[in-house]
């Protein structure tokens, strides 16, 4: 099959049999197109002509590119090019997987980076309680800290989804829900924006069944999200960077230091393995590491 088509073809799949985010075939097409390029300069226009010396070719070239792509990239182009054949084959497109054999390059093992129980407070303090846009962007902050919630989770929320007391229904990756509690400083928070606040942006803008929304009553931005999130880690005299991801990580961290089971916290999170989530146990020994080194008699 010629290379547009089969691409298409693969693409259109991603996008209404798996519901995959945006943001995610966004980065597919991004690998993809990169890789038929390729192969269309080196003379391949259809699929029955690829190869698994011709795959490897391409992941050595990207590989030894300069500057040096990032793990993590290099990762993800090999899981979309393994995707397309993999899917090729299963659909009877091509006879077999060219792709079978590529495996992708060790990721280094990083350690999220969490803020202390004393930061969080801070930053959900910072914005005014009595300034109705410092309300809205209060409740915000409570609910991505006690749940968890990736922002696309946070702002994707509807009214509704608040309306089961004490829990919280959130939608992740591929259409997943999951049902989180909240804690009283969250409810009483958003329950203060749902009253106080939200009518009066409601009315500035179209209907909407949106939770968070804008100034001119439109949904509310990730990237608003984001500027919400800065500001107030600025307000709070916090200097080290603080991105939407650090209160999921934040949350994460401090209910494993409180005891928590890791398969709760992965329950939690929405994460498929709970190889995923254990990464947040590292930090949890250095924890048990420093207070072992300061409190035991025969430590140093």
């Amino acid at each position: 099959m010629l290379l547009p088509r089969a691409l298409d073809l693969y693409l259109r799949h991603v996008t209404i049999e798996r519901g995959l985010s945006a943001h995610t075939i966004a980065a597919y097409r991004r690998d993809l197109d990169g890789y038929r390029e390729w192969l269309e300069a080196d003379g391949i226009g259809d699929t029955a002509d690829i190869t698994p010396a011709v795959i490897g070719r391409f992941i050595t070239e990207r590989s030894s590119a300069e500057p040096p792509p990032a793990s993590t990239s290099l990762a993800r182009l090999q899981s979309s090019v393994r995707g397309w054949h993999r899917f090729l084959a299963r659909e009877g497109i091509e006879a077999d997987d060219p792709s079978g054999r590529l495996r992708p390059p060790k990721a280094p093992r990083r350690l999220p980076k969490a803020l202390t129980i004393d930061q969080v407070e801070r930053l959900l303090a910072a914005p005014s309680p009595e300034d109705p846009v410092g309300i809205r962007d209060r409740a915000l902050l409570e609910l991505l800290y006690a749940t968890g919630a990736r922002v696309s989770e946070a702002i994707g929320l509807d009214v509704d989804d608040l309306a089961h007391g004490d829990v919280l229904r959130l939608r992740g990756k591929g259409s997943k829900e999951r049902i989180v509690p909240i804690g009283s400083f969250a409810r009483d928070a958003a329950d203060a924006y749902l009253t106080r606040v939200r009518p009066g942006l409601a009315a500035k803008g179209r209907a909407s069944s949106r939770l968070f929304l804008g100034a001119r009553g439109a949904p509310l931005s990730r990237q608003s999200a984001w500027l919400i999130i800065r500001a107030a880690a600025e307000a709070a005299q916090i200097t080290s960077e603080v991105s939407p991801h650090t209160l999921r990580h934040s949350f994460a961290t401090h209910l494993l230091q409180g005891g928590a089971d890791v398969r709760v916290v992965q329950e939690l999170l929405g994460h498929a393995s709970v190889a995923t989530t254990q990464i947040y146990t590292h930090v949890s020994v250095d924890t048990l590491r420093d207070i072992y080194a300061t409190s035991h008699p025969r430590a140093r």
